[in-house]
């Protein structure tokens, strides 16, 4: 995925002279081609993500569209204060993308998890959460994102991941669902987002699963449209996501569908289970997804 999103931002970049990137002293091997090539709208800030997202806030100010880039819980709940006070309280054209999301690097334990940062950045005013599901998705986000007058968080995973569309799939808006395995007359659907869309896809292809799956680059907004009319069409819904069980993913659909029950806009709720980290630090080392079968991060049988 971070090679997914480098390339595309070097493509963009060079259409629009406002696009600037800076780092948290990482991306070796990944963002050198941007550094060559933009040498005057590229800063490596040194490990200080906090100092980089307020150096974002003020170039931004200046008419850029800046991207700070850095490893999943650094550039997020290290760097949340200055997030919504200097990026999202003053509407900055600011963009914080996290390589490594969730359990990728899981043999650095805790300090390296970023297993909170959907929760609590979709808790703030005005910032568009995504959490592209493959490369594919990463190419449409970061062109997204880029063009979006204003703050936004992208989770990446790490490096690797196969895709799962022919070509990046279109978002025509903020909130906007991808279907990704579809079958005539299924009644079960998965909604994933991030990199547990791969992992759903491959394990519902694998264990042969009743289950079509969708994935949601968007955590913040949904569309709420596009979901009442999913709701409708399925009787039972699995969210998944590699994220604390509060106030994630599966937190935000299900707020979602409730509050257009109430509105009138969908007659009755389909049968949800969500599948998310269990509220409790992870206690054991391990490989990403050694990580996520130990938190039960895999999708049931289809019920019969």
């Amino acid at each position: 995925m971070r090679t997914a999103f480098i390339n595309s931002l070097l493509h963009l970049a060079r259409q629009d002279q406002r696009i600037f990137l800076l780092c948290g002293d990482l991306g070796y091997s990944v963002l050198e081609p941007f550094a060559q090539e933009f040498p005057d709208r590229f800063l490596n800030v040194g490990i200080a993500e906090q100092n980089m997202v307020g150096l974002a806030t003020g170039l931004s100010m200046e008419g850029y569209t800046v991207f700070c880039y850095s490893i999943g819980n650094f550039p997020t709940l290290r760097a949340m204060e200055q997030i919504r006070y200097d990026v999202a309280y003053h509407e900055a054209n600011v963009k914080i993308i996290a390589v490594g999301g969730g359990y990728a690097y899981g043999p650095l334990s805790t300090s390296h998890h970023t297993t909170e940062e959907l929760g609590m950045l979709r808790t703030i005013p005005g910032m568009v959460v995504t959490a592209p599901g493959d490369p594919a998705e990463v190419e449409s986000v970061t062109a997204f994102i880029a063009n979006h007058p204003g703050p936004c968080y992208m989770r990446l995973n790490k490096a690797g991941e196969p895709r799962l569309h022919a070509a990046p799939p279109a978002l025509p808006h903020a909130g906007a669902i991808v279907p990704v395995l579809q079958r005539a007359g299924a009644t079960r659907a998965v909604f994933a987002t991030g990199d547990m869309v791969g992992a759903a896809a491959r394990q519902i292809e694998r264990e042969q699963l009743d289950y079509d799956l969708y994935s949601f680059p968007f955590v913040n907004p949904i569309d709420a449209a596009a979901l009442a009319l999913l709701a409708t069409r399925y009787a039972h819904l699995v969210t998944l996501e590699e994220h604390q069980a509060n106030g994630g993913f599966g937190s935000a659909i299900l707020e979602q569908l409730h509050d257009l029950l109430y509105e009138g806009r969908l007659a009755a709720l389909p049968a949800i289970r969500r599948i998310a980290i269990p509220n409790r630090f992870v206690s054991v080392a391990g490989s990403q997804d050694y990580l996520r079968q130990h938190m039960g991060l895999t999708l049931p049988g289809a019920p019969r």
